[in-house]
């Protein structure tokens, strides 16, 4: 991966901008180009969804840092358990087997954003699961279409696509401390790391709004401002 730094607060209030009445896909996408913002955006989409969660991780960590903490309640006693990983542990995850996956004579590549965008909506899981599948499978003469003859398998294709693009799809294993149910819980970085985004841009705005109030100053001008300076700039505004 490209080595990555922190966007600037203009690039972050310009991701918020055009995302945050967007579909939570975009939202990947924009937040995605903001990671990698030499690439061209209109490749992005097909891009292994591994790939992009691990872009979204390194982002993750270079604007907000490495420690993810967030909060959930047991699906059974409803007690809130707190939720705690690293960035940097996650990204040291690697795949086990490669692409193409192959089983029972089915090739498949890894599932991107745009497969995703093709069954939103879809309020059937397993039809959902069964048509990703589908959009992921290479054709070949043999193979045209999954057919009924290939659901038995469509367990260990998950788990052979999960092998080799385990970013893909995070989820993590809980234990309630009360009543000791266990259950596991997927882990969306996109929607995580949007909500911080979301949550900064709104700061970033308060401070606009607090400087240029006090002082006259641009927007671009403030927002150039590096985080110390700016902050330094608020105390003696709102003292």
């Amino acid at each position: 991966m490209p080595a990555m730094t922190a966007p600037a607060a203009s690039d972050l209030l310009h991701a918020w901008e055009y995302g945050r009445n967007r579909h939570p896909l975009d939202r990947a996408l924009l937040l995605y180009a903001l990671a990698l913002p030499e690439t061209n955006p209109d490749l992005l989409a097909d891009q292994p969804l591994g790939r992009r969660n691990a872009a979204l991780l390194q982002l993750r960590l270079e604007t907000f840092g490495p420690r993810l903490r967030a909060y959930l309640d047991c699906p059974q006693c409803g007690e809130r358990l707190e939720f705690e990983q690293s960035a940097s542990d996650l990204l040291d995850i690697q795949p086990t087997a490669s692409f193409p996956v192959v089983v029972d004579g089915f090739h498949f590549r890894p599932p991107n954003t745009r497969d995703l965008a093709q069954i939103v909506g879809e309020p059937d899981v397993e039809l959902a699961a069964r048509s990703l599948l589908q959009h992921c499978l290479l054709p070949t003469d043999d193979t045209q279409s999954i057919d009924d003859a290939m659901l038995p398998s469509i367990d260990r294709v998950e788990s052979a696509l999960e092998e080799s693009d385990p970013l893909a799809d995070l989820s993590f294993d809980f234990t309630c401390e009360m009543c000791k149910h266990v259950w596991s819980a997927p882990f969306d970085i996109a929607h995580y790391l949007w909500e911080e985004v979301e949550a900064q841009a709104t700061r970033l705005l308060d401070d606009v709004h607090h400087l240029a109030q006090a002082y006259g100053w641009r927007e671009q001008d403030i927002l150039a401002l590096s985080e110390v300076r700016r902050t330094a700039y608020l105390e003696r505004v709102l003292a």
